[in-house]
């Protein structure tokens, strides 16, 4: 799956480019850069590929998200719907603008179910979050649907699908505002970064803006323009080498999906062996970028036994269920309302608690979860790795 698994000359001339020009910094030296301007060009070709007018590169896939919420003016006293299964920055990102997450449940896509979205929306919600998990997506033509009926803005969080479509689009062009994370075990990586992109000129805007601390970024290409400031801002620059690595990487997108599709489809074959498998829902196959491979047993109690053998094969699937990062139920912190500040915010405002969170309020999703392994897709899938699977696949079969 990461796209450093193909890190080579492409990646190298295009940091040499930066390194030669002496700038690391995207904005101003005009005259020292010679008309160098990676992160630009990379916010360009990345808008031209996600098939929208607008990108905007900050430095992380949870900085992405943050960045498009307080564009879409999201703050204290909101409500914002996402996922239960989805990794913590989805959601860190709610508490960090002052709104609370409100969790829902996902399907047999193992994205956001729209029936339980829309049991979820309240007269405080201001948006939704569909996550588009493990390189597929979630049942994003339903969620908009329901979104305009409510008149809510959609952020989808793409931050492991990019590449992936649905009926031709790409996923992050759909909502309102689409964001990308491009840290190091990502389907394309600049070590750290992140892109929102958008189709509206005003969300553009006030984004570019806010990331840059609140800077009048009039017309100057290159520039920041005037100093003339709308708002307070915050600091979420991308610098160039980052941009030189995402330009290398994007233009190897398409190819790294492609293998991912080959090796995901040998993967499957490895596992279909095992008695009842069966696979997730997709909701448009052609369109999946492939960076895993998501495997559902008849039981949980099933899902273990296998992957208990398979371990021992030293073969081991993901098994989400236990996962810390990325699983509702597995966030202690956040069940436990855990805050380094004194007043216990965001959770407690004025010594009154604002959320509570039950660790059981999603049952559907835990039956699901329970019944899950998942392999992680690579780009280069050597013949000894994929006996190593198929053998751990054929001993788990007859345990």
């Amino acid at each position: 799956m990461p796209g450093f698994e193909v890190f080579g000359a492409e990646e190298r001339q295009e940091a040499l480019a930066v390194l030669d020009s002496g700038v690391l910094f995207r904005y101003e030296f005009a005259k020292e850069r010679a008309g160098v301007y990676k992160v630009r060009e990379f916010e360009e070709r990345f808008a031209r590929y996600c098939g929208v007018a607008h990108a905007q590169a900050v430095t992380s896939g949870t900085a992405a998200l943050k960045v498009a919420l307080v564009a879409l003016g999201i703050g204290p006293g909101d409500e914002v719907i996402t996922q239960g299964f989805t990794f913590v920055a989805t959601w860190e990102a709610i508490l960090d603008v002052g709104a609370i997450p409100v969790f829902c449940e996902i399907d047999e896509t193992l994205n956001m179910d729209p029936a339980d979205l829309e049991r979820k929306i309240s007269d405080r919600t201001r948006a939704i979050i569909p996550v588009h998990m493990m390189g597929a997506a979630a049942r994003i033509l339903e969620i908009k649907q329901i979104a305009d009926r409510h008149a809510l803005p959609v952020i989808e969080d793409n931050a492991q699908s990019p590449g992936a479509s649905v009926q031709g689009g790409k996923l992050g062009s759909f909502g309102a505002l689409g964001t990308f994370s491009f840290d190091p075990v990502k389907t394309m990586t600049t070590g750290e970064g992140g892109m929102v992109v958008t189709r509206d000129p005003e969300l553009w805007r006030a984004m570019s803006e806010y990331h840059d601390h609140g800077h009048d970024h009039l017309p100057n290409p290159g520039g920041r323009g005037g100093e003339g400031r709308r708002f307070v801002g915050f600091n979420f620059r991308m610098m160039e080498l980052q941009g030189a690595l995402g330009l290398a990487q994007l233009a190897k997108l398409d190819g790294i999906i492609a293998a991912q599709r080959a090796n995901k489809e040998r993967l499957r074959q490895a596992v279909s062996v095992l008695d009842g498998v069966s696979f997730r829902a997709q909701v448009d196959a052609a369109g999946d970028s492939a960076t895993f491979l998501a495997f559902l047993l008849p039981e949980a109690g099933r899902a273990r036994a296998v992957n208990r053998v398979l371990r021992e094969q030293g073969a081991g699937a993901v098994y989400f269920a236990e996962n810390t990062w990325h699983y509702y139920p597995r966030w202690e912190h956040l069940l436990a309302g855990a805050t380094l500040a004194r007043s216990g915010w965001p959770f407690q405002d004025g010594g009154r608690r604002r959320v509570i969170y039950d660790p059981k309020a999603l049952p559907q999703s835990a039956a699901i979860m329970d019944r899950t392994l998942v392999y992680q897709v690579p780009v280069r899938l050597s013949e000894e790795r994929l006996a190593q699977i198929a053998a751990a696949a054929k001993a788990a079969a007859k345990a």
